[in-house]
């Protein structure tokens, strides 16, 4: 299967058309993702359209890209996968990331499958279909951008964009065995986002090599005047200095993220990557960043109170479904959330309006708010020591369909080692790293690297060189 890169390569030398390129992917797509379940929508027509008149000059002209389904493009759906929204919302303007992507030559191919409003670890809280493991189809894809992982490692997708909140990119990056790369705060505008969390989404691409993660970065990032939140800063060419190596760089090695929670196959492949980033050139770094323990409660206070508010628009009122047989506007609102909200939705708004009240506020949110800073401060301190920071993307291999199912708690521990990132604003990647055997199926593991605040040059150089040194 074509990467980003070796697509625009075979554009430039005539081997291959646009027009070609997406009717290859169409034909996976009927054959492979009837199974996989990482569509949720798809617009032949429309992409043949688009593929007849790409401009293969440009950076990445007649690449088709595949959206989770909280990027808004207009005159197309967007659910969230929220029965709220299916057969009721179409949207009626382009995300900046989509009008970036058109104004790079980008195929716009189809909306791919998601934990419903991006709640979830494993994409089963998606409202409207299951998604499975293109490596193993009785496992989880990992959330809540499941169905942009599975298309990429399923060969349905030649890449994808994703949100990450907690660890929305990497984790099914790792457990689908693709690249998943979320950028810093602010580094991609989030308008046109269908907001979870806004002080902690980001959009990011997940492809099949760090190049192409690059290479969609160079295209969507910048700052836009549309998003009060992203940075104005100069954009730089990310992949300028990918080949550059690691030699002379300090890798740190945080003693919490190599607890006992992790697997031994876990433990194995991070030593190995460790060792392999080492041999390359670089320095290991044993370090410690202290409040990690307390990130995932942390998370699970902010997220659900910033939820709660932005869930507050979809009250069967101005858009969306809307019930049947209200009594009233009260009534109206309340039948038309329990009626379109999942479970896992409905729990975490509230929980956020219950951390947002009156006599609980500051003993939680505010507090929370405060562990927060604390967790800022140790990425700041430890990057001013080491460049990079190695860790596990996730504590264990994708799990069977189903478990845990009873226990939102355990779900919630599966993106422990993602969710500091978010809280602190800095980016990161994960990257293929190895697999465990399990009943005869490859199962793949990732490790996350990660770098400071609008670091990304750095951090795609080392990933890249990761990449290589493990293929």
């Amino acid at each position: 299967m074509h990467t980003i890169a070796s697509l625009r390569a075979a554009y430039r030398d005539g081997s291959l058309t646009p027009e070609q390129a997406v009717k290859a992917l169409a034909d996976s797509i009927s054959k492979t993702d009837p199974e996989i379940g990482a569509y949720l929508d798809y617009d032949l027509d429309s992409a043949l359209e688009e593929a007849a008149k790409a401009d293969i000059n440009k950076p990445l002209g007649g690449v088709p890209i595949a959206l989770k389904d909280n990027l808004n493009v207009k005159g197309q759906p967007c659910t969230c996968a929220s029965k709220f929204l299916e057969g009721a919302y179409i949207s009626p303007y382009d995300a900046t990331v989509v009008t970036r992507l058109k104004e790079a030559g980008a195929i716009i191919l189809g909306r791919l499958n998601m934990d419903e409003f991006a709640m979830g670890s494993a994409t089963e809280n998606s409202a409207l279909q299951q998604t499975k493991n293109p490596h193993d189809t009785s496992r989880i894809v990992g959330g809540s951008s499941g169905g942009s992982a599975a298309s990429v490692a399923s060969g349905t997708a030649i890449a994808s964009l994703g949100s990450d909140t907690g660890g929305s990119i990497r984790q099914p990056a790792s457990h689908c065995g693709v690249v998943g790369f979320k950028p810093s705060y602010g580094r991609v505008s989030r308008y046109g986002l269908i907001a979870f969390a806004s002080s902690l989404d980001q959009i990011g691409p997940l492809t099949q090599t760090v190049e192409d993660a690059a290479l969609v970065l160079n295209a969507i990032g910048g700052h836009d005047p549309l998003d009060s939140t992203s940075v104005d800063i100069p954009m730089e060419d990310f992949t300028a200095n990918l080949e550059k190596g690691v030699a002379g760089l300090k890798i740190g090695i945080p003693k919490e993220y190599l607890s006992d929670a992790i697997s031994p196959s876990v433990r194995e492949t991070i030593d190995r990557a460790a060792q392999v980033l080492k041999a390359a050139g670089a320095e290991l770094v044993d370090m410690s960043l202290p409040h990690t323990e307390y990130a995932v409660a942390t998370y699970y206070i902010i997220a659900p109170a910033e939820a709660s508010s932005n869930l507050s628009r979809f009250d069967g009122i101005r858009y969306g479904n809307r019930a049947e047989e209200a009594t009233g506007i009260e009534d109206l609102n309340c039948r038309s959330r329990e009626a379109g909200f999942g479970p896992e939705v409905q729990r975490r708004i509230i929980l956020g309006t219950y951390v947002l009240s009156g006599g609980y506020y500051d003993a939680y949110y505010g507090r929370a708010q405060k562990v927060r800073s604390l967790i800022k401060k140790d990425f700041a301190e430890a990057f001013e020591n080491v460049d990079v920071i190695l860790t596990p993307t996730t504590p264990s291999v994708a799990r069977k369909h189903g478990e845990h199912s009873d226990n939102p708690l355990t779900e919630y521990l599966a993106d422990s080692f993602t969710i500091a990132a978010n809280l602190a604003g800095i980016c990161g990647i994960s990257v293929p790293a190895g697999h465990e055997e399990i009943d005869g199926k490859k199962l793949p593991i990732g490790a996350q690297l990660i770098g400071p605040s609008m670091g990304e040059a750095k951090l795609l150089q080392v990933a890249n060189a990761l990449e290589k040194a493990l293929s």
